[in-house]
């Protein structure tokens, strides 16, 4: 049997299935948002629901929460304020880090947007009220082990990155 034949085992089966699932709800879920969100970009609107589900977004929780660098993550805000999506603002006790939060504007885009997942998340209900809660604890404990160690293996490359930064 050639590399090619080979069954893949269960990892490769499990990833596999996941990123398959990831695609497709994501070609499922894209014609309906690009109709409800008009003139929005993918990207603008993630950067939108995380500044509405986190009171005092900050450009570093921003880059933490959206694993991106703290300077796209400045161009954005940048973008999104002139669109006029989410606004900056300081506490008066602390003049010296600068917070986000969404306009009026930003709000409707925000409650579009929390709309549509719930409209998934029904579309999709059919499936889950099958699974058991057994079935969802061991399904949730493998998902956190798994992104537990990517987590870790994201904090080893930023330390291998200030090590280099470094010399």
């Amino acid at each position: 049997m050639s590399k090619e034949e080979q069954p893949m085992n269960k990892e490769e089966q499990v990833l596999m299935n996941f990123r398959d699932i990831y695609n497709k709800m994501a070609w499922l879920n894209k014609l309906k948002m690009e109709v409800s969100l008009k003139g929005f970009k993918s990207s603008e609107v993630h950067y939108i629901e995380c500044i509405g589900k986190n009171e005092d977004s900050n450009v570093t929780k921003l880059a933490e929460s959206l694993y991106m660098t703290r300077g796209a993550i400045s161009k954005m805000t940048k973008k999104l304020e002139k669109k006029g999506i989410i606004e900056s603002y300081q506490k008066p006790d602390n003049k010296k880090e600068i917070y986000f939060r969404l306009t009026e504007q930003g709000k409707k885009v925000f409650h579009i947007h929390e709309k549509l997942h719930q409209e998934f998340r029904d579309r999709d209900k059919v499936v889950f009220d099958q699974i058991t809660d057994q079935q969802f604890d061991q399904v949730l404990r493998f998902a956190e082990r798994y992104s537990s160690h990517l987590d870790a293996e994201i904090k080893k490359l930023d330390m291998n990155n200030e090590t280099q930064d470094m010399e």
